[in-house]
Parts: C-alpha cells; structure tokens; sequence
C-alpha cells in the first residue's frame, strides 16, 4: 500500500514522455522501477515487456504486470490509470487544438520536428532493452539473425518471435 503513490508518480511522468511510443519510456522506466526504487530486476522488467509483446493489444499494457508485481491488484489498477489517463487526455486536448491551428503556418514544422525525436526516443528504449537481452555470443547471434531476415523478406515478426524463443529453449535449456 505504501508503494501506490510511488507508482503514481512515476508511472503518470512515464506516461508524458511516451511521444512515438511506449517503447520510448522503456530507458526511463528501466532506471525508475530497477535503479531508482528497486521494484525489481531488469532481467524482470524485460520479462514483462516481452511477455506485454506477445499478449494482445498495446504492448505497454505490460504496466499493469509491473503495477501488480509492486502493490498487487490495487497497483495494477493504479498504474493503468496513471500511465494512460495523462497521455489519453493530453493527446484528446492537443488533438482539438492542432486540428484548430490546421491553418498555422509553424503546424508543419512542428510536426517536421516531432518526427525524429519519436524515432530518437524509440531507439533509445531498443537500445536499453537490446542492453538487458543480448548478453552473449548465442544471444547476439539470434537478434542478427531475426534483422537479417526482416530486412531481407517479408515475414511475420510473431513467427520469429516463435523461432526465436524455440532457439532460446533448445540453447539455452538445463543441460
């Protein structure tokens, strides 16, 4: 119960800095919940956001694992509510607004400028995330080979997810 404010905190600020994504507040949300409050491990929290990938809908719902592991039921509701409810009404208000400024000629280069900052965040929490997962020789191997093949052919990610958790078990299995 004494974590619900903590998670408030720090999942609502996580919810503000989700420009292009989720993925973009992996880096914050990594030194929040890991270094900063030792809520868990990284190992951990890669676990939930692979595990928030293969589950149906928005791959950040993974906040409500990272909620439940830290205060229970009660912190799952509380880190839903604080990482969707600031973003969902700062994107209804701007929404109004940018569609009121359609005419405005600084619109363009507004959204010009946004651009690669999304993607500069988005890199950075694949940068943190790859940081925690590749951790070897074996490791390093199956996030080339998954690259190669999605920039080569045209394949479901989800069948080499499949692929790769198959290698992952047959390498890296008790023996």
């Amino acid at each position: 119960m004494s974590q619900l404010p903590a998670l408030v905190r720090v999942f609502a600020y996580l919810s503000l800095l989700t420009v292009g994504g989720g993925m973009a507040a992996f880096p914050e949300m990594k030194t929040l919940t890991v270094e900063v409050h030792h809520w868990m491990t990284f190992q951990q929290l890669i676990h939930f956001y692979s595990m928030g990938q293969m589950a149906p809908g928005p791959n950040m719902m993974m906040i409500v694992s990272v909620g439940k592991w830290v205060a229970g039921f009660l912190g799952a509701v509380v880190v839903l509510l604080a990482f969707f409810g600031p973003t969902a009404c700062l994107a209804f208000y701007v929404g109004r607004l940018w569609k009121r400024l359609e005419a405005w000629p600084w619109r363009t280069s507004i959204q010009r400028g946004l651009a690669p900052v999304s993607i500069g965040l988005l890199l950075a929490g694949c940068f943190t995330l790859a940081k925690g997962s590749i951790f070897g020789l074996e490791t390093a191997a199956i996030a080339v080979a998954v690259l190669l093949v999605l920039l080569v052919y045209k394949i479901n990610p989800a069948l080499l997810v499949l692929a790769s958790a198959v290698v992952g078990v047959l390498s890296f299995a008790p023996k």
